[in-house]
């Protein structure tokens, strides 16, 4: 070979790292900004004995919330499978029972200890004062 295929060659090699590198940042950035939730029929109790944090979604089951102060446990369902759920904070306005939910934090045996409460609208929603 001569020295000048040589030289390409390398510049090419040098790029193609340079590239794959890039989309490996890329993607594991989105992996880590992805907010993708489990339902609780999806969840296996026996894998979850670490703190890893997750997020589980469904419907918060009617008659299930029980308030002690700020303390809030409920019972999440995808009408296969429910999940208790304990929460200590304010919870958002938007937050009833039959209402889709998401919580985020972690598995303390066969409960949830949620950090975060996000209460999910339907299509339908308005906007509190917002006449139409």
């Amino acid at each position: 070979m001569n020295q000048v295929l040589k030289k390409r060659l390398f510049w090419l090699a040098v790029q193609f790292l340079i590239a794959a590198i890039g989309i490996v940042l890329v993607l594991t950035s989105l992996n880590q900004s992805l907010n993708l939730y489990l339902t609780p029929s999806q969840i296996d109790m026996k894998a979850l004995d670490s703190n890893k944090i997750f997020r589980v979604g469904g419907l918060v089951k009617k008659h299930s919330i029980i308030k002690k102060g700020v303390q809030t446990q409920f019972v999440i369902t995808d009408l296969k499978k429910e999940l208790n759920v304990i929460y200590n904070g304010l919870l958002p306005g938007l937050f009833e029972e039959g209402k889709g939910v998401i919580v985020g934090g972690h598995f303390n045996y066969n409960t949830f200890v949620a950090n975060e409460v996000l209460a999910k609208h339907d299509e339908n929603y308005q906007p509190p004062g917002l006449n139409t």
